[in-house]
């Protein structure tokens, strides 16, 4: 799908007035619907404004942080994007950042075409098709199904997690902490990858029987695994 021309409501979450208003008239002159607040807690002052496709959210804000703000957004809006533009460089905020449910992390400063780039990437998944098919994950009812055929097969909350992770990670890769950490295990245990297996194998048996061709989820030798199907998150 081209994705050039589709427009999404973008939410820009930055306390620095002139950062915040400079993104605000680039995405708005590309034809995006774009809001701008220099705080979590604005949010929450006008319920309208949860009704986006996008956040863009600074770590460093005034009040509660940007971390436990896309936490909460992720647990709530389980499809929404999230683009996390911050100075935090650090490898350790990077995947603070994954862990608490951004899509995307970048760094600032961010050129223009690098965040727009992100935003294409993410319309790709929050934009569907006008006539939607495939199969369909709900998180909240615990359940993926067939959109053509209404055929549905029941997750636990943790198969359910480690799904919608795998559609929001770039690729549909994960790597084996983030597979353990999504179905509650400890990366300290010696028997961990077998632990990690008897769940995926468990898994992609569910998923055969809405996709029967192919391997659903495949192994990434000496990283993770990878989920071969196409998954919309409703």
């Amino acid at each position: 799908m081209d994705t050039r021309d589709q427009h999404l409501s973008i939410l820009v979450v930055e306390d620095n007035d002139d950062l915040r208003e400079s993104m605000l008239d680039a995405l708005g002159s590309l034809g995006h619907h774009v809001q701008g607040v220099d705080a979590a807690e604005a949010l929450y002052e006008d319920p309208g404004m949860t009704q986006v496709d996008l956040f863009i959210i600074d770590i460093n804000l005034p009040g509660e942080n940007g971390l436990s703000l896309a936490g909460r957004l992720r647990e709530s809006q389980p499809g929404v994007g999230i683009i996390m533009l911050t100075a935090r460089t650090r490898g350790e905020d990077r995947t603070a950042g994954y862990r608490h449910g951004a899509d995307i992390y970048l760094t600032k400063p961010a050129s223009l075409d690098e965040l727009c780039s992100a935003i294409q990437a993410l319309t790709r998944r929050l934009v569907p098709p006008a006539t939607s098919q495939g199969l369909q994950l709900d998180t909240r009812l615990l359940t993926c199904r067939d959109a053509a055929t209404q055929e549905m097969v029941s997750l636990t909350s943790r198969e359910a997690s480690l799904l919608s992770a795998f559609v929001r990670a770039p690729g549909q890769q994960l790597e084996h902490w983030q597979v353990a950490e999504r179905l509650g295990l400890d990366m300290d245990s010696m028997v961990i990858k077998s632990a990690i297996e008897v769940h995926i194998s468990r898994l992609r048996k569910k998923l055969a029987r809405l996709a029967p061709e192919g391997t659903p989820i495949k192994v990434l030798r000496g990283y993770g695994y990878q989920l071969t199907l196409t998954l919309r998150l409703i």
